[in-house]
């Protein structure tokens, strides 16, 4: 009776999963639709208008999981079958641009972002939808329109040109997390430099639970963007080199906050690879990063605190996880509503804590934590750049510090939780 039933269990997960298929070959070709547009906006308001539209080679994505069911993000894309109205594909992400609205320039003046997002390219056509959260927590949309896969509108250029390497290769996109880096800094002579910096950064990453448990389930890709001279741009210090994706520190005032407002060219090398995260090692020797969710990321290579924040940075754009720190300065004003549960699997303003990690603690763990107390999981104050108010869930983490040991229990279930969903499980 037993092997009966574990073989009816089988029958049912095949079935299911080829349904999923089968949904996404009705709707989709195995490419992608890149949907470029602009944020423009202040502290006060935000609007979004189209850019371009192209089509890409690959997708990089799952094919059964097409509608998120995690809610992380400040915006999300709803793709919908214009025929039937249907909803059939979402996606969470953040922005360069939500990050400043909350600086006190953006109480001062108007800017616009660059700002892209892409889905499975669509047989017929559809209907999206871009909506931005409210600092309620509700959303709203910035913007909708049609789109026919046979417009001329979309563009149909090849990727910029690019070498690509495949550095490890478990398998189909679909049923594993594809990372793509992207060379920032490195001049042709350097390229090979690229190549063992990312076996460094990544065979650390695979070192720490629960990426060690994980790590069959990831194809890493190098793509050689070839800068003319090496480094990045340093503003603080006058500094200012040429390079293939314009990345500089000194992003808001802050020395250490490593970006790059050139989306569009992240995007356009990032095209020569399926991916479900772009990585964009920078060759720099000066300690800083970047990690937006579902944007892409940004370390520099060669600190020697480059690995502890490769990870951190990681955390942030592929598991949607917050930062837990509160005592470093920030550019920051009031970032999170502690009306409201935050969407970061491991921050909890306790307003509705139930549907974080609650179910984690050990009976005797007290709500708050006090730090005196060292359980495994608690729930202690100061985190998301707020003394008061906020939560996390260990003494300290890798999302706290480059100190931590790793990432403490909640953290590895949010990205061990991620990869299992990209991984079409």
């Amino acid at each position: 009776m037993k092997n009966i039933i574990t073989l009816l269990l089988l029958f049912f997960i095949i079935h299911v999963s080829c349904i999923s298929q089968q949904k996404f070959n009705n709707y989709f070709e195995d490419a992608s639709l890149r949907i470029d547009f602009m944020l423009t906006g202040n502290s006060e308001s935000q609007a979004a208008y189209l850019l371009n539209l192209k089509k890409e080679p690959y997708w990089g994505g799952p094919k059964k999981n097409l509608i998120d069911k995690f809610g992380y993000g400040e915006y999300r894309l709803n793709v919908f079958d214009v025929s039937s109205g249907e909803k059939i594909y979402t996606y969470g992400f953040c922005t360069l641009f939500e990050e400043w609205r909350t600086t006190t320039e953006a109480k001062e003046r108007s800017k616009a972002f660059y700002q892209t997002v892409t889905c499975p390219y669509p047989r017929n056509s559809i209907r999206i939808e871009i909506k931005a959260r409210n600092h309620d927590g509700s959303y709203s949309v910035l913007y909708e329109t049609k789109i026919s896969p046979s417009s001329l509108e979309i563009n149909r250029d090849k990727p910029i040109n690019a070498k690509v390497t495949k550095l490890v290769d478990n398998g189909p996109s679909n049923k594993n997390v594809d990372i793509a880096f992207i060379a920032e800094g490195y001049t042709e002579e350097e390229q090979d430099k690229f190549i063992e910096d990312i076996k460094r950064l990544t065979g650390y990453l695979f070192s720490f639970p629960p990426y060690d448990k994980l790590k069959d389930k990831f194809n890493i890709w190098a793509i050689g963007a070839i800068s003319e001279q090496s480094g990045c741009d340093d503003p603080g210090k006058g500094i200012w080199v040429n390079t293939a994706v314009n990345s500089s520190f000194n992003t808001f005032g802050i020395d250490r906050y490593l970006e790059s407002y050139d989306v569009r060219s992240i995007r356009d090398y990032a095209a020569n690879a399926p991916y479900d995260q772009i990585y964009v090692l920078v060759n720099t020797k000066k300690y800083g990063g970047g990690g937006i969710y579902n944007h892409f990321s940004l370390t520099s290579a060669d600190n020697i605190y480059s690995k502890q924040v490769f990870i951190h940075e990681f955390g942030h754009a592929f598991a949607g996880l917050g930062d837990e720190y509160y005592t470093s300065d920030v550019a920051y004003n009031d970032y999170f509503n502690k009306k409201i549960e935050p969407w970061q699997p491991n921050l909890t303003t306790l307003v509705d804590f139930d549907s974080k990690w609650k179910d984690m603690l050990a009976k005797d763990t007290p709500v708050p934590t006090p730090p005196t107390d060292t359980f495994k999981v608690g729930v202690y104050e100061g985190a998301g750049y707020s003394a008061k108010g906020i939560y996390r869930p260990a003494i300290n983490c890798r999302m706290k510090t480059n100190e931590a040991k790793g990432f403490c229990p909640v953290c590895q279930k949010a990205i061990t939780d991620m990869v299992l969903f990209l991984s079409d499980e």
